[in-house]
């Protein structure tokens, strides 16, 4: 009976930790910005060609990001928390289902963010709507 207890025990604790690693969403009041606190990756080359989760055409030179907590076409500003460096980009793609990462960009994006070398960073995401912003090219 202990040995069921203590095992019971270890693994509620086991999934405690699994909750308290995963990344945040932080739950706007009305007229605020949406925010979401996470671990940002980029995409693999083996990705360049592939067809995303909306039909295009991935590529690692366009200012893409894959999500799977924003509806595809949200526009999102990703702002890397170790040197402040942001950059604007669009969800056109969505991440394996078991990723635990908030967001997943394009080389480009990764690149202007500076955590190439790195491979990952943690990042602030402030969802800005689906209309395009007015100063990005995409």
């Amino acid at each position: 009976m202990k040995k069921y207890a203590i095992i019971s025990i270890a693994f509620s604790l086991l999934l405690t930790g699994h909750l308290i690693a995963q990344d945040t969403l932080s739950v706007p009041k009305k007229g605020k910005k949406r925010i979401l606190f996470g671990t940002a990756s980029y995409y693999a080359n083996k990705f360049e060609g592939r067809k995303t989760a909306n039909g295009e055409i991935f590529s690692q030179q366009k200012m893409t990001a894959a999500c799977n907590v924003l509806p595809l076409g949200t526009w999102i500003k990703v702002t890397n928390l170790r040197n402040g460096k942001s950059v604007i980009v669009r969800t056109n793609d969505r991440l394996h289902p078991r990723m635990t990462r908030i967001v997943d960009l394009s080389r480009a994006a990764a690149s202007r963010l500076g955590y190439i070398r790195a491979g990952l960073t943690r990042v602030k995401v402030e969802v800005l709507g689906k209309k395009k912003p007015s100063n990005e090219d995409d």
